[in-house]
């Protein structure tokens, strides 16, 4: 009975370690039933870093507005999971206007300045001239359908397992692409490999007007 009693002591504790290691993780935040943490709460930049341009960025109505001078990205800084993902599901809304060019980046991590040299743009792009469309993994896989239209909402999510990436647009898989072992980075983007990072928005250019809210992040066991 004092053995019973000593193992169920020993696994409360050690159940009670691993839920504090994971709050630790994620600071105050808390996961919604299917396990995703928000990244945006919908009035203030709280958890998210900006270099050159931050004019970029700005909170309205409940959605970050990303119309500016650019090239700037958003970086998420904050608590939840020490702001360094390596598997993942990401789920957020965005809605472009006419010409806008964006993109998601994944696997990054803080750039004052530049276009990020670490990580991956799953891009945001339905009618700007550069005919890398939305669901491009930039450089590495492109699509020329961007499977959205301008000026309505979609959803977009990125999921990341080990060497697998799938990207989707209103829950239909628009890229799917695994990193072979031989893998070597494209020319002009050696951080583009799988690792680890945060996530960023990008700002593109001055004629660029993008809007993304309900940024949420379900972290993956390894």
């Amino acid at each position: 009975m004092k053995f019973r009693a000593f193992a169920l002591t020993a696994f409360t504790l050690l159940f009670a370690s691993t839920l504090n290691a994971s709050d630790e993780k994620a600071g105050d935040a808390k996961p919604d039933s299917d396990g995703y943490y928000s990244l945006f709460d919908g009035k203030s930049l709280d958890g998210w870093k900006v270099g050159d341009n931050a004019d970029t960025f700005k909170v309205a109505d409940g959605n970050i507005v990303v119309n500016g001078k650019g090239p700037g990205h958003l970086f998420y800084e904050g608590p939840v999971h020490n702001h360094d993902f390596k598997n993942f599901n990401l789920k957020l809304k965005v809605m472009t206007f006419p010409k806008a060019n964006s993109g998601v980046y994944f696997h990054t991590k803080y750039q004052e300045k530049g276009w990020p040299d670490q990580g991956f743009e799953a891009q945001v792009n339905a009618t700007h001239g550069d005919p890398i469309k939305t669901g491009s993994l930039y450089h590495i896989k492109d699509i020329t359908d961007p499977h959205q239209k301008d000026e309505q909402w979609f959803d977009y999510q990125i999921n990341v397992q080990g060497k697998h990436v799938i990207v989707m647009v209103d829950g239909k898989t628009v890229n799917d692409w695994t990193q072979a072992d031989d893998f070597k980075p494209v020319k002009g983007h050696p951080g583009r490999f799988i690792q680890h990072g945060t996530i960023a928005l990008q700002g593109h250019d001055p004629g660029s007007k993008v809007y993304f809210k309900d940024i949420k992040i379900k972290p993956l066991e390894d």
